[in-house]
């Protein structure tokens, strides 16, 4: 008797093994769910992602309204229409910050900068607050309407127009970057 009794045993907890293995996934896979959902209601998506560009067009549809808060460009682009870099964006950082990256280089694992690009066109306006242009070189007129903008190692062959006193006022450049041409308030 003792010998029957012991292979109903071990098909009944194979079962119920079985049984409750599937339920604890499927309860963990709900419990992810449900987390991603909260998530999603408390922590609204306030960040995009960066936007890898080899192209006038991508590079163009990058810095819209409904860009990225970041435009990496992978080789020199020349865009023969004036360029409006605009919109309101967050970086990735914790926490997310106000900001808009015209990322003109190419870097390696340790973040060393290993090429400068250049991006070439008539005339661009920055109208996204907290924006930069970083190692690389803008040639055109840069028109800037937009508080806080910098350049970072960056050079503009070109000339500077604030259109507002705040723009003007807030305006930083480092060491490393230059301005071959004027810097004026031109509103």
């Amino acid at each position: 008797m003792k010998v029957k009794t012991i292979p109903v045993i071990l098909v009944i907890l194979s079962v119920l093994l079985t049984g409750c293995g599937k339920s604890a996934n499927q309860s963990q896979q709900s419990t992810k769910t449900q987390q991603s959902t909260q998530s999603a209601k408390t922590n609204p998506d306030v960040t995009t992602t960066a936007s890898i560009v080899n192209t006038g067009d991508a590079f163009v549809k990058a810095i819209s309204k409904s860009g990225t808060w970041i435009i990496a460009v992978l080789n020199d682009l020349t865009i023969n229409q004036d360029l409006v870099v605009e919109g309101d964006f967050k970086n990735t950082k914790t926490p997310p910050v106000s900001e808009r990256k015209l990322a003109l280089y190419a870097q390696d694992a340790n973040r060393k900068v290993t090429a400068r690009y250049t991006l070439t066109a008539p005339k661009m306006t920055i109208k996204s607050p907290d924006a930069q242009i970083t190692n690389g070189t803008f040639k055109g007129d840069l028109y800037v309407s937009a508080k806080n903008f910098q350049l970072i190692g960056a050079t503009v062959d070109g000339n500077v127009y604030f259109t507002t006193d705040e723009a003007k006022s807030t305006f930083k450049m480092d060491a490393n970057s230059k301005i071959t041409g004027k810097q004026e308030l031109k509103k």
